[in-house]
């Protein structure tokens, strides 16, 4: 078995599913990459038994065909190492014993049996629901939503970025009770309604393969497991198991008093200003009143407070609200428009962010945060 291969393009295909890989896996075999020789091309996995992603890596030339894992760590490193140029890998098969050869050197890594690899898992061709998707919508579900997914080890469901198919819409949805965020496409469509839990691993990881794919993504699951074909790469990922809460009860539908107002001078200034705020609770106050908005902090125990004044269009009456900084901070950067709508109601009920104005007549985003209580 022997393949010849450029230095930059196997580096790039197993850096990106080196990420895959855990450092405290259960079985050691997965401290490897597998590596398969077959129809003249490599394919190259990585796995820690929940997520498994797969690449194709394309050869110069090739001899012979068979299975062997490599040591992940020895393989990146040195690999890292080298400028661009043809890489020979020769693997004896009495030895598992690999030689890496270039122009100037030599360079010898122990393998393992391939064949000791965890096998990945088959789909229920009874059970499987299948959508394509544009690379672009599956990347921007994702980019919007991830950040609101919980670390939640009583409820996992909370951990995961609900997907909801129907003939209307694609809903992509996380929430972590605090916050909750709820991104839909009315370009991606499905004939079948059904919904799966993406745990936020290969949420992370698609985010990272995805801005380089042009073609759209097969995207399949069944009960148990997801898979995502795309040009390059495979992900097969285990399920969140469990039911979403119904995430609509929670999202308030009379909200009239609504603030519209610059987002990027919101966030300075909430960056600013949330310094000053207690670092258990990071609460800020909104008051508005009179298309003004002062916003406001300050931490008792060490006698700081700040407050800053900016100009906004209010419709309602004068309210005042609390909310967590560093929550917020987040969902602004999150909204893509220069001005953002914030949807209210009174102090005890959650705030509604909308992005005022939407490049994309497809898209739908509506991002939701609860109230902090104000201390009189």
């Amino acid at each position: 078995m022997k393949f010849v291969v450029s230095s930059t393009e196997i580096l790039g295909h197993i850096q990106a599913i080196s990420r895959v890989i855990s450092n405290k896996n259960t079985l050691p075999i997965l401290d490897n990459f597998l590596f398969e020789l077959k129809n003249g091309e490599l394919i190259a996995t990585a796995s820690d038994l929940e997520t498994t992603l797969i690449t194709t890596i394309p050869l110069d030339a090739s001899e012979g065909e068979g299975v062997i894992a490599l040591p992940a760590k020895i393989l990146t490193d040195t690999l890292k190492e080298f400028p661009e140029q043809p890489l020979t890998f020769e693997v004896d098969p009495q030895t598992l014993a690999v030689k890496l050869s270039t122009e100037n050197g030599k360079f010898s890594i122990p393998g393992q049996n391939g064949d000791d690899y965890p096998k990945n898992p088959e789909k229920e061709q009874d059970n499987i629901v299948n959508i394509t998707v544009a690379s672009e919508v599956l990347l921007k579900g994702v980019n919007k939503t991830l950040f609101a997914t919980a670390d939640d080890e009583l409820r996992p469901v909370m951990n995961g970025i609900f997907i909801e198919l129907n003939n209307n819409d694609l809903t992509f949805v996380a929430s972590d009770a605090h916050k909750l965020v709820r991104y839909k496409r009315l370009d991606g469509r499905s004939e079948v309604e059904s919904s799966f839990i993406l745990p936020k691993k290969p949420a992370s990881l698609l985010r990272n393969i995805l801005p380089k794919e042009q073609n759209p993504v097969l995207v399949e699951f069944d009960d148990k497991n997801a898979f995502f074909t795309l040009s390059n790469y495979k992900l097969i990922c285990r399920l969140v198991e469990g039911k979403y809460p119904s995430y609509g009860s929670v999202i308030p539908t009379n909200n009239p008093f609504k603030l519209t107002i610059d987002r990027v001078e919101l966030y300075n200034t909430l960056k600013r200003v949330s310094v000053f705020s207690n670092p258990a609770s990071n609460l800020i106050k909104f008051e508005l009143s009179n298309n003004e908005l002062v916003v406001s902090a300050q931490d008792i125990d060490f006698s700081i407070s700040a407050r800053e004044k900016l100009m906004c269009q209010y419709e309602g009456e004068a309210l005042e609200i609390g909310f967590k900084s560093v929550f917020l901070l987040e969902i602004l950067q999150n909204i893509s428009s220069a001005n953002v709508v914030v949807a209210l109601s009174d102090p005890t009920r959650a705030g509604l962010f909308l992005p005022y104005d939407n490049d994309n007549a497809d898209e739908d985003v509506l991002m939701l945060l609860m109230p902090m209580m104000i201390n009189v």
